[in-house]
């Protein structure tokens, strides 16, 4: 999907940014959207998201080099905007500016995927799926660590996708059939 970005082109920086953001940081479409141009902290290189079931209250995400230069990208191809300005907005003629909504996400990632030719029905939510699973796997399972990167309160919901990356149904219905 990063790939079929066109980075030369405004909306191709947008698209592509956000996808970092997606996969690298396992962020949520609300997340994305609600995020304006004073969240990002380049100098520290992170991101204050208003994180799911928080109310107003803001959180630190710490960006990897590659999705803050995507963004960095992005909003100088952008141009000047105000600090309160949303991070990522609409580039049509009608309504150019204005905030993205998860909706257009949403609707960016389902475009992206069919480009690609993933029949499978995907949304932004299988990306952060996709990616906190990964993060599963190249941890061996630290589910107290990956629980930074997907910031589910509850570990319980986190072991979901734990339990989802593994066969371990099969794997004991191996082992009882070894039994006799």
């Amino acid at each position: 999907l990063l790939e079929l970005c066109d980075r030369t082109t405004l909306k191709g920086k947008r698209d592509y940014a956000i996808f970092r953001l997606l996969w690298s940081n396992a962020l949520r479409r609300g997340e994305i959207s609600n995020a304006n141009v004073t969240d990002l902290d380049v100098d520290n290189r992170c991101l204050w998201i208003q994180g799911k079931g928080r109310g107003t209250e803001k959180e630190k995400i710490e960006l990897g080099l590659a999705t803050l230069d995507a963004i960095q990208d992005w909003l100088q191809a952008r141009g000047r905007v105000r600090k309160t300005a949303p991070l990522f907005c609409t580039l049509d003629c009608c309504t150019k500016g204005h905030r993205l909504s998860g909706e257009a996400i949403y609707t960016i990632v389902r475009e992206f995927c069919q480009k690609a030719g993933i029949s499978k029905p995907m949304s932004p939510h299988r990306i952060r799926h996709s990616s906190i699973t990964a993060a599963l796997d190249a941890t061996g399972g630290d589910v107290r660590r990956v629980q930074k990167l997907s910031r589910h309160h509850d570990l319980n919901t986190l072991m979901i996708y734990d339990d989802n990356r593994k066969n371990a149904q099969g794997e004991i219905t191996n082992l009882l059939d070894d039994l006799v």
